[in-house]
């Protein structure tokens, strides 16, 4: 895969799918459809995130929609914005579900998911595929929430046993200070227990997407990492990256996929050679994957950038369908009981080639998570 500086096209963002009009929403209640409501960033620090992830899961909706849906259902995606704000996330919940929709479909940000799950766990309805979701919404406790992505314990796991594999004893971890950032730090400390190896170094945190990193790359460099991990959006991970390359530091550095690395690539550009990063999905250009080339073929329809974000909406909304298509063909009806029924049996789907387990529990999709670099010249390597 070679990334290109093309900015994420805001396509679909028209009113039906931002803001749906009663008469609209009325239609798509009526008949054989679904109304999923969504919030994510399409303003705001994770805006490149938020967009490609919603492009990607709108644009297999509306491919399936044009083939008569999913056993004769269309679904509809109503998607609002929320900023990467927590408390616009919850209050865009709450209203999606007064509203009525059918379920809350890929909420993005550890925050505005903990925020959003917590107005919706006593309406039953499916929370489906929330884009890094804190760990505790992969407890048993959380019964109506459904997992595409791994957990971030999972992507810990991975980058803790990479380091432990180059004899990296010496690890610190570099977080904004918010929700996500605190539940990496947590996830990377027990991954350390769980894996037996030495505890973390040093930590430290940065304000949201911020290049005000100053602070935390003196804290870190104090503490002579071996390898640093990221838990981090794209704008501060890059600061800090070179910021920390210009006070002298030589290591290894490593991310989590939320760091999102299509825009990472744009805002380092060259620098980006040898960093480590998490993937949860294949990667956009992995045409050998039967799933990979069924995305490229609707995605080469559209004026759309491939992206890995992009990839997981897709995966989120064909998951979502498989659940519509099972829920239909058990009980009959794609209603709330028929979809929790049919996504709880979803434990190992083959979506063409890619795993999917909603049900997952701790460290059984460690397997589905790839740690990849970035050659300078924009070359994805596994």
């Amino acid at each position: 895969m070679h990334f290109n500086r093309r900015r994420f096209i805001r396509t679909g963002l028209s009113g039906s799918a931002l803001v749906a009009s009663p008469a609209l929403f009325a239609q798509a209640k009526s008949g054989r459809k679904l109304v999923l409501g969504q919030s994510v960033p399409l303003t705001g620090a994770a805006d490149q995130i938020g967009l490609a992830y919603f492009n990607g899961a709108k644009m297999y909706f509306d491919a399936i929609n044009a083939k008569n849906g999913a056993a004769g259902y269309k679904i509809e995606l109503k998607t609002l914005d929320d900023g990467y704000s927590a408390t616009k996330a919850a209050a865009n919940a709450k209203l999606l579900i007064d509203e009525g929709v059918d379920a809350l479909f890929g909420f993005a940000g550890t925050a505005s998911c903990d925020a959003a799950y917590a107005v919706t766990k006593t309406s039953g309805i499916p929370f489906f595929a929330p884009f890094a979701a804190s760990d505790t919404l992969h407890e048993a406790g959380s019964n109506n929430v459904f997992h595409v992505r791994p957990a971030l314990s999972d992507e810990a796991y991975k980058v803790v046993r990479h380091c432990a594999t180059l004899n990296q004893d010496r690890i610190a971890v570099f977080a904004e200070d918010d929700a996500m950032g605190r539940a990496g730090i947590a996830a990377i400390t027990q991954a350390l227990v769980d894996l037996k190896r030495p505890a973390v170094v040093a930590s430290a945190l940065s304000p949201v997407n911020s290049d005000k990193v100053d602070a935390a790359v003196a804290t870190l460099m104090k503490a002579n990492p071996q390898a640093i991990v990221q838990v981090s959006l794209f704008n501060s991970s890059a600061a800090f990256i070179r910021k920390a390359r210009k006070a002298g530091y030589g290591g290894q550095f490593l991310t989590f996929s939320v760091v999102g690395i299509d825009p990472l690539y744009t805002a380092l550009g060259k620098e980006i050679g040898g960093i480590v990063i998490s993937q949860v999905v294949p990667s956009p250009r992995s045409i050998g994957t039967p799933l990979v080339k069924e995305y490229l073929d609707v995605l080469n329809q559209t004026d759309q950038t491939p992206s890995y974000e992009s990839v997981e909406g897709y995966v989120a909304a064909r998951a979502f369908a498989e659940g519509v298509r099972r829920a239909a063909s058990g009980s009959g009806k794609p209603d709330k009981a028929g979809l929790q029924k049919a996504f709880e049996s979803m434990t190992d789907y083959d979506m063409s080639g890619f795993r999917v387990n909603l049900r997952a529990k701790k460290y059984e999709s460690v397997r589905a998570v790839d740690l990849v670099t970035i050659t300078p010249d924009g070359k994805v390597v596994r």
